[in-house]
């Protein structure tokens, strides 16, 4: 009997696995694809408008994705253009600030001119100032003479350079 009822067991069980395949194929599905084969023709007419609808969308879609590509080409262009006003404004102002700096180039020219002859008028007149005697052959060849002209002269050039504001590095 043992053996019997470990056969019993085993044929139950598989009898209790099989139990819940039938129980699923119960809830009729063979149903539900007839109700919806008899709804089926009655949708055939509004397939068609909506496969009229999809080519609708399709342009729709197309058209849109065309709008979009020509919207985003020309926001590239207009980002382009607007650098390019922002370069340019840039460069004219540039240029504004190099000749407003040339301008200032010159006049600062003119200034340093107008102080150089300033200049060269004052160290003229005391050049003139200095008593040279004129050299003769013999005066050259007195040595002693000729050094102290030249302290006398280098005195006077030191005294022109101070009162022209001058300073030497040495």
């Amino acid at each position: 009997m043992a053996t019997e009822t470990n056969t019993e067991v085993k044929k139950t069980a598989p009898k209790a696995k099989a139990a819940p395949q039938k129980a699923a194929a119960k809830r009729k599905p063979v149903a539900r694809k007839v109700a919806a084969k008899k709804v089926a023709p009655k949708k055939a007419a509004p397939k068609k408008a909506t496969k009229k609808a999809t080519k609708k969308s399709d342009t729709d879609f197309a058209a849109r994705a065309q709008e979009t590509g020509r919207k985003a080409f020309l926001a590239s262009l207009g980002f382009y253009g607007k650098a390019f006003d922002q370069v340019q404004e840039q460069f004219s102002d540039l240029q504004k600030q190099l000749e407003d700096r040339r301008s200032e180039a010159d006049d600062a020219y003119a200034d340093l001119v107008k102080r150089g002859e300033k200049v060269q008028k004052a160290a003229q007149s005391r050049i003139d100032d200095i008593e040279l005697p004129e050299f003769k052959l013999e005066s050259l060849t007195d040595r002693v003479k000729l050094e102290a002209q030249l302290d006398k002269a280098k005195a006077r050039f030191d005294e022109l350079m101070e009162s022209v504001g001058f300073k030497t590095a040495a």
